[in-house]
């Protein structure tokens, strides 16, 4: 019995063993799991406190917080944080050193009030500079030959757009070279006279003939040659022409340096001297012609003749953009069909964006009584919908409060709220600030 016992215990004490180690094992994982979850409980409680905490130190986005919090407060490091190089993003101040305004690259203007201009909206039509292009024509009839150039093309003076075949300038290089060998003839003829007038062989008679024919000959030379230049050949082409050459052909060349804005000429077909066969020149300027009606004649040329009135075009090609220019020329003349007199709008087009032939909105800006205060449109930006500028505070700081802006008017834009005027605000180059202070956004700041 005794030995029937010992065996089972022997039996079943392994089996025991491993239901304790289970056990045990079963509950350090218990408590290892429990202490798991309550350190991450407390490391939520922490960070939630520390998220709170850091809320409430943040405050709301810097437009929305005072001008003296902004320049009070402290950052981690210790500084006040406008003046951290690391932290002031966060405070929306940026540092500026006078060298920037002095190259040029930022400008600061202040905010006053000014007179509102109020638009009268006319139509028109964008056309070439005229006192910066040139019209090419051909001074004879023909038959265009050659094109050496196509549109676009950058020209230099002289250089050869058009070959032209005519009828008319092969007749006048024929008169050209028969006068040319008229007036020879006669050179030689009175050289020989000449020298036998001194050794009195001949009489004075034959020497005064042969001298005036000479000078018809001249003159007849010089009414060939002058023809031929009219219709269009270069006086040093027409000097070395020869009979092997004379082909009635005519080279239309550029007058000056500039760019082929227009061109018309295709072999083959008829160019006739009313015809613009090219245009040469610069279209960094256009001129911009507007439709002004009877009733609007009086107040435009009065307020035209206190100062130049401003103006903004408007193309459907580029919606929402507007290309300003200036007023500088109202015709003295009524357009008898459409009762309108034209006004002209002088329109830098460094970019070449406008083309002749495009209609166009012209707004003409005309002082009103009321007055408002105002800012350069560059001086006015936006970040996730909300209107700011940068006003100076002091040393070398900005630092861009809000505004919320009204009325705009030829490059001005009206401030409706957010300045009391009399603040110098960055107007050139603003949006380089804009840039450095929206760094924070892209993780500068203490958050590194």
């Amino acid at each position: 019995m005794k030995r029937r016992t010992h065996e089972s215990v022997r039996i079943a004490l392994p089996f025991l063993i491993l239901v304790i180690v289970f056990c045990n094992s079963a509950g350090l994982e218990a408590a290892s799991a429990a202490t798991a979850a309550a350190a991450s409980e407390e490391s939520h409680a922490e960070h939630g406190a520390a998220s709170d905490e850091e809320s409430k130190g943040q405050g709301s986005s810097d437009l929305d917080r005072p001008i003296e919090e902004l320049f009070t407060a402290t950052c981690e490091h210790g500084k006040k944080t406008f003046a951290c190089d690391e932290c002031r993003y966060e405070m929306g101040v940026v540092r500026a050193p006078a060298c920037l305004f002095e190259g040029g690259l930022l400008t600061t203007v202040t905010a006053v009030r000014e007179r509102i201009e109020v638009p009268l909206v006319l139509t028109g039509e964008v056309r070439f500079d005229e006192r910066r292009v040139t019209h090419v024509s051909s001074q004879a009839e023909g038959i265009v030959h050659r094109v050496h150039v196509a549109l676009g093309d950058q020209v230099k003076e002289g250089q050869v757009l058009v070959e032209i075949d005519s009828v008319a300038v092969g007749e006048a290089e024929g008169a050209h070279l028969e006068a040319q060998a008229t007036l020879g003839l006669a050179r030689r003829n009175y050289e020989r006279v000449a020298e036998l007038r001194k050794e009195t062989i001949a009489s004075g008679k034959e020497y005064l003939q042969s001298k005036q024919e000479l000078a018809m000959a001249e003159i007849r030379a010089d009414t060939a040659l002058g023809k031929l230049t009219r219709l269009g050949m270069a006086p040093a082409d027409a000097k070395t022409l020869s009979q092997a050459s004379a082909l009635g052909r005519v080279a239309l060349r550029a007058p000056a340096d500039g760019t082929v804005l227009s061109l018309h000429a295709v072999p083959g077909e008829v160019a006739r001297t009313s015809d613009s066969l090219a245009i040469v020149g610069d279209n960094a300027t256009v001129w911009v012609w507007g439709d002004l009606y009877e009733r609007d004649i009086g107040r435009v040329t009065r307020a035209q003749h206190e100062h130049k009135l401003s103006a903004s075009v408007a193309v459907k090609a580029y919606p929402g953009e507007g290309f300003p220019g200036v007023v500088d020329f109202i015709s003295p003349s009524m357009e008898e069909a459409s009762r309108t007199v034209r006004l002209r709008v002088e329109v830098k087009n460094p970019d070449r964006r406008l083309l002749a032939g495009m209609f166009a909105n012209v707004k003409v800006f005309l002082p009103a009584e009321e007055d408002a205060l105002a800012l350069p449109k560059s001086a006015v930006l936006e970040d996730e919908g909300r209107s700011f500028v940068f006003i100076h505070h002091h040393d070398e700081y900005y630092v861009r409060r809000p505004v919320t802006v009204g009325r705009s008017w030829g490059g001005r834009v009206e401030v409706v709220k957010g300045l009391n005027g009399g603040e110098t605000v960055v107007a050139d180059g603003s949006f380089l600030l804009k840039s450095d202070v929206l760094r924070s956004k892209m993780g500068a700041g203490c958050a590194d």
